[in-house]
C-alpha cells in the first residue's frame, strides 16, 4: 500500500483528476445530482494539489470543504426540479388542446367518453349543453386526467 502514498506525492493532481473523472461517470449514469459537486470539488482540489502540493491530509480536508459546501449551495439555490413548457411532447393529454374527435356515448350530468386520435377519453362538457353519442367535439383544455370538451 505504500505505493499509493507514492504515487500520490509524485502526481497529486492526476489522482483527484481521476476521481473527479470516476465521480463525474457514475452522475452521468445515475443522474442523481449528488455526485456532480463531488466531482467538481475534486477538480477543484487536484488544481490546488497541483498548484499548492499540500500533504495529503489538507487536500482532503479541502476536497470536503468544498463537497459540502458546494452541495450545500446547489441546494439551496438550484431549482430542485424544472418545470415543463407548455409544448412538452411527452405530455399526452395536454396535447389533445384543439383536437377534434367525437362523442363515444351520450354525456350525462355534462360527463362522459369522447373519441379522439384513435383513443377514448374522459370528458366533460365546458357548457353542461347535453350531448349524444357520435356528436362532433372539439378539447377545449385539460383538467387531471379529464378533457374538457364543447360541441365543434
Amino acid at each position: 500500500m505504500a505505493w499509493i502514498g507514492d504515487f500520490y506525492g509524485a502526481q497529486p493532481f492526476w489522482v483527484w483528476a481521476a476521481l473527479a473523472a470516476g465521480l463525474l461517470a457514475v452522475e452521468v449514469v445515475t443522474g442523481s445530482g449528488w455526485l456532480l459537486w463531488a466531482a467538481a470539488s475534486a477538480a477543484v482540489t487536484g488544481v490546488v494539489a497541483a498548484l499548492f502540493g499540500p500533504p495529503l491530509a489538507v487536500a482532503l480536508l479541502v476536497y470536503a470543504v468544498l463537497t459540502i459546501a458546494s452541495t450545500l449551495l446547489a441546494r439551496r439555490y438550484l431549482p430542485s426540479n424544472v418545470p415543463a413548457h407548455a409544448g412538452d411532447i411527452n405530455d399526452n393529454i395536454a396535447r389533445l388542446v384543439g383536437h377534434h374527435g367525437s362523442a363515444a356515448q351520450a354525456f350525462v350530468r355534462g360527463a362522459g367518453r369522447v373519441f379522439i386520435d384513435g383513443k377514448e377519453w374522459a370528458a366533460e362538457l365546458d357548457d353542461g349543453e347535453a350531448l349524444e353519442a357520435g356528436a362532433e367535439i372539439q378539447v377545449t383544455g385539460v383538467e387531471g386526467a379529464r378533457l374538457k370538451v364543447r360541441r365543434a
